[in-house]
């Protein structure tokens, strides 16, 4: 079978950011099936501007997957309107980048969202080339746009559910990353339920299983003055949905202590947060940007324990963070400060505690108390490594993915 994907976000080799469909894609291989992708040419994190000036950029990574890198407007994380522009730019050469250079005979196109917008590369390429239509759902959009107030404008909310509807009743599967999105689909978008299924995101243990048995751990620490401090760690996007505020006023609290946050990633509100920290003067929170999944996992096992925060909106209650599953794999225990499934996965996995989302005292509390705990430290963290493996595994959970496409496929 050969799957053409269409991700706007679909990560350059070593690059840092969220990797599942670099995952998947290399499992894919493993079992003899083909991959081409249809990616953009900047990346969702990175401040910088996209430098490459070609419409067009084909080339094979590092795990044999064929890339076909599409257009991205520079204004990128130039606010809003830098971000639709973008939205749009993408939707446009990634549906003439599958018409005119995605040449290959296909079984079916798959598109990741958000962005929403990418769905229109996909239907459009879907006909031409006659063949089904895969939609991946890791966000509501545009709930979660309108809940973090990025998207205000009531043309283009009542334009963004039109879409979205056309979209779902459209594809001829769609895959959702949690069982709350499922329930959403179904019970408020009426969209049958035997054309949805549940493919969550997951832990890859084939970085973490290697670094769990040889890396240096304390080296490392040294490496980076953070030896006898208790680390908590934050990786991932700092834009708005993240509200990293809340680690800042957080630490402002923690200032007796020798707990030092970790950041690692970059994204549009990265600059006011360094300026923030600096202007409190908070010598307990470093910055550290992006870097590959196999060096973030070194700076994951160097912490004491990993954070996972989100904006508190109705809408985060419906999703599983994805650096949760990079916590599970490392062994370390987490803060959880999402309510709703991602709550209910740490409480079911006895593998960390829930933090009152925006509640700085609360997020300072429960610090303390693992401060206080190294031995609760030690045992959730195992707890939710174990909890993973046995039920967020990437390898199984991309061989089920690949078994509902292959059932498309001869239907």
């Amino acid at each position: 079978m050969h799957i053409l994907l269409i991700h706007q976000y679909f990560l350059e080799d070593n690059g840092g950011g969220g990797s599942r469909w670099n995952e998947i894609s290399r499992m894919w291989l493993a079992e003899e099936h083909q991959v081409t992708v249809l990616a953009g040419t900047g990346h969702y994190m990175r401040q910088e501007n996209n430098k490459n000036d070609r419409f067009f950029d084909r080339n094979v990574n590092s795990n044999s997957v064929k890339v076909i890198r599409c257009y991205v407007s520079r204004r990128y994380h130039a606010g809003f309107a830098g971000r639709l522009w973008a939205y749009f730019s993408f939707t446009f050469s990634a549906t003439l980048g599958g018409i005119f250079y995605a040449r290959d005979p296909y079984d079916l196109v798959v598109v990741t969202s958000p962005p929403l917008l990418a769905g229109i590369s996909g239907l459009v390429i879907s006909w031409c080339k006659r063949i089904p239509l895969v939609l991946e759902i890791r966000d509501l959009w545009p709930e979660s746009a309108i809940d973090t107030g990025v998207l205000q404008n009531t043309f283009l909310i009542r334009m963004s559910y039109w879409l979205e509807n056309q979209l779902y009743r459209k594809a001829n599967f769609i895959n959702v990353l949690t069982p709350a999105f499922r329930e959403v689909l179904i019970n408020q978008k009426k969209i049958q339920h035997s054309k949805i299924i549940v493919v969550p995101n997951a832990a890859d243990f084939s970085l973490s299983e290697h670094l769990l048995q040889h890396f240096d751990r304390e080296a490392f620490r040294r490496k980076l003055n953070l030896e006898n401090k208790f680390v908590v760690i934050y990786v991932g996007a700092h834009g708005v949905a993240n509200h990293l505020i809340q680690i800042l006023e957080t630490a402002d609290l923690l200032r007796d202590t020798h707990v030092v946050f970790l950041l690692v990633g970059d994204g549009r509100q990265k600059k006011q947060l360094m300026e923030e920290a600096d202007k409190r003067q908070l010598n307990n929170v470093r910055f550290q940007d992006p870097v590959s999944k196999s060096e973030v996992f070194k700076y994951i096992l160097a912490a004491d324990i990993g954070a996972s925060v989100l904006k508190k909106a109705d809408t985060f209650k419906t999703i599983y963070s994805n650096k949760t599953f990079d916590y599970f794999s490392c062994k370390k225990p987490v803060l959880m400060a999402i309510d709703g499934i991602s709550r209910q996965l740490i409480e079911d996995a006895a593998a960390g505690v829930f933090v009152e989302p925006e509640n700085p005292a609360d997020f300072a509390c429960k610090i303390r108390e693992y401060m206080n705990d190294p031995v609760r430290c030690s045992n959730e963290g195992e707890n939710g490594y174990h909890f993973a493996r046995t039920h967020f595994d990437r390898e199984v959970l991309a061989k089920k993915y690949l078994e509902h496409l292959l059932a498309l496929c001869k239907e």
